[in-house]
């Protein structure tokens, strides 16, 4: 059941993310038919929060508010990353979750549920921005940063900004069926469904600093995209063993080197699409998947879209075919 739905505000909430809620759960739409969701704005620390873009928000009601919820949900905010929650607000949520009520996550949101213990085994998403220090920080959970969102049992965690709205047409969609998901997003004026596998866009990052162990052996294998690697060579390189460079790999990356080493690949891929005419072929040369077809598979297995598709996306019609 999908009757009652509170948000969880922290100081420093994000109003975009706030208003997706809001927006999804929180309007009367009983004009048109819909159902109704008995929503509540409840804040954490105190009836007034700032918001992390200069204005405040007020709200009578308090933590009790969540003890009714079917749904939990928590919005991102600035700083989610490096502070400390109420110990209330913490064994809240997971008095939710022990309750049988499901909980959401929007953005960094995840973090607050990481803090309560509540991603622990359970695979999850956030931002990809945030992604790799939500693996470092909570090393029990099982981030996966590329998706949208991941709705693993109670606790359901969705990626930066739009893809929160997704997420939440994803629980109308599982609790008043597609029909009335697809009403709402019509008019939010939005896709009614993007699968939470999608992969979000995402910029290419910079190399990571010496300041960790690995740190060197990361920025040569950027460095050297387009050549076959091994973990024993990326062992020899990091002056380790492969067993120990395997393991401060996982801690310091949140992922093995196999799968690095394709999310670079596949990142250096989209920047030259976007930024280049070059054939697919010569891409997947760059890239180190060899050819074309290779390129493709990989590339549609990561993203959910071929590399000619997406170089539409980023640069419109363009005279370079994909290859085969």
């Amino acid at each position: 059941m999908l009757k009652n739905v509170a948000a969880l505000l922290l100081d420093e909430v994000h109003p975009f993310e706030l208003g997706v809620l809001c927006e999804v759960f929180g309007l009367d739409r009983s004009d048109e038919g819909l159902p109704v969701h008995d929503f509540a704005v409840v804040s954490a620390e105190g009836p007034v929060l700032q918001t992390h873009a200069g204005f405040t928000i007020s709200t009578p009601h308090g933590l009790d508010r969540l003890e009714e919820a079917d749904l939990v949900a928590v919005p991102a905010g600035s700083h989610f990353m490096d502070r400390e929650y109420p110990q209330e607000v913490l064994d809240a949520l997971r008095r939710a979750v022990d309750r049988g009520a499901r909980v959401l996550s929007v953005c960094s949101g995840a973090y607050v549920l990481g803090a309560a213990g509540l991603l622990d085994g359970r695979r999850c998403t956030t931002h990809w921005r945030h992604a790799a220090e939500l693996a470092r920080r909570f090393p029990r959970a099982v981030v996966e940063p590329d998706v949208l969102y991941v709705d693993e049992g109670p606790v359901i965690t969705s990626a930066g900004t739009a893809a929160g709205i997704d997420a939440c047409l994803h629980l109308v969609r599982q609790a008043h069926g597609p029909d009335v998901a697809n009403a709402i997003a019509r008019r939010m004026v939005v896709p009614p469904h993007r699968d939470g596998g999608q992969a979000q866009y995402i910029k290419r990052p910079l190399p990571r600093t010496a300041c960790d162990t690995v740190g060197g052996t990361l920025a040569w294998m950027e460095r050297h995209l387009d050549q076959e690697m091994t973990v024993e060579q990326l062992a020899a390189q990091a002056h380790m063993s492969p067993r120990t460079f395997a393991r401060r790999f996982q801690q310091e990356t949140g992922t093995t080197p196999y799968r690095w080493l394709l999310r670079q690949r596949v990142l250096l891929a989209q920047h030259l699409l976007e930024t280049s005419d070059e054939t697919m072929d010569g891409i997947a040369g760059r890239t180190g998947f060899g050819n074309a077809a290779a390129l493709r598979h990989q590339f549609v297995k990561s993203l959910g879209t071929t590399p000619n598709s997406y170089r539409r996306t980023f640069r419109g019609p363009m005279s370079v075919s994909e290859a085969a």
